[in-house]
């Protein structure tokens, strides 16, 4: 479970607020995804909760952790999967696995039969022993989602996780969301892809200028237009400048810069 209390993160000594005051719960058993366009706040919120950037104010806790207060334990309660796939890229495929491994503690007899699983399923077994700068970018991105889920903490963090997947790589990532959802579980992502955010997700939240300006299912989504418009009509219908919801947000966006 994530639970995150008023939490605001600024830039320019105050001046930029790029999320401002925003309360949220992930529960156990959901998936959550987050939608917003470029700049909206998503990758600023899913650092913060993975303990990259510290919020300026407010509080975020991880199955009841701190983040801030005891980041290392809150840490172990999750895995993170960020939006640059290019990370150690002198190691080779098995030696950053094995990094991941012995970091989160996974026993010997655990990681080596989890990563031969993973490293099948996501068409990796022939490339560990390649270097990471060798991998193109889609190899890359799978090597990231391979490293966040053979820990298999409890909560998953994904920014944009299916950027770069191929489409077998991207469903079997959807399916292994939703086992690990069903088995009480939680998973938060951040997506633009707003059709696999519609076929997957049990609540969606729309942030626009650091805040949150909906949240709920896709069908109360539906029920707050009126209509059988797809996810992504909505979606651009909530969040363009001429909805009252983002409109406001917005100004209390200006008015926070002035």
């Amino acid at each position: 479970m994530i639970r995150i209390n008023q939490v605001s993160k600024s830039y320019d000594g105050g001046e930029t607020l790029s999320v401002k005051n925003l309360s949220l719960e992930i529960k156990g058993g959901e998936i959550f995804g987050l939608l917003g366009h470029n700049g909206a706040g998503k990758s600023t919120l899913l650092n913060m909760i993975a303990g990259i950037l510290s919020p300026t104010s407010g509080s975020i806790d991880v199955d009841g952790i701190d983040v801030v207060a005891d980041p290392i334990a809150a840490k172990k309660k999750l895995c993170y999967v960020g939006d640059s796939p290019d990370h150690l890229l002198r190691l080779k495929g098995h030696e950053f696995l094995r990094f991941i491994a012995d970091i989160y503690e996974v026993p010997n007899d655990v990681r080596v039969s989890r990563i031969a699983r993973l490293a099948e399923e996501y068409g990796m077994d022939a490339e560990l022993d390649n270097q990471i700068q060798s991998y193109s970018h889609g190899m890359r991105q799978k090597m990231m989602v391979i490293a966040a889920l053979l820990p298999n903490p409890d909560n998953w963090i994904l920014d944009e996780p299916m950027t770069g997947l191929d489409p077998k790589a991207a469903w079997i990532l959807k399916r292994s969301m939703r086992e690990h959802a069903d088995a009480g579980r939680t998973v938060l992502f951040s997506t633009h892809v707003l059709d696999v955010a519609e076929k997957v997700v049990d609540r969606v939240g729309v942030i626009s200028h650091g805040e949150l300006i909906f949240v709920g299912t896709v069908g109360e989504l539906r029920s707050h237009f009126h209509s059988n418009e797809s996810l992504e009509e909505m979606f651009l219908e909530l969040t363009s400048e001429t909805s009252p919801l983002a409109a406001s947000s917005a100004d209390s966006d200006t008015e926070e810069v002035r």
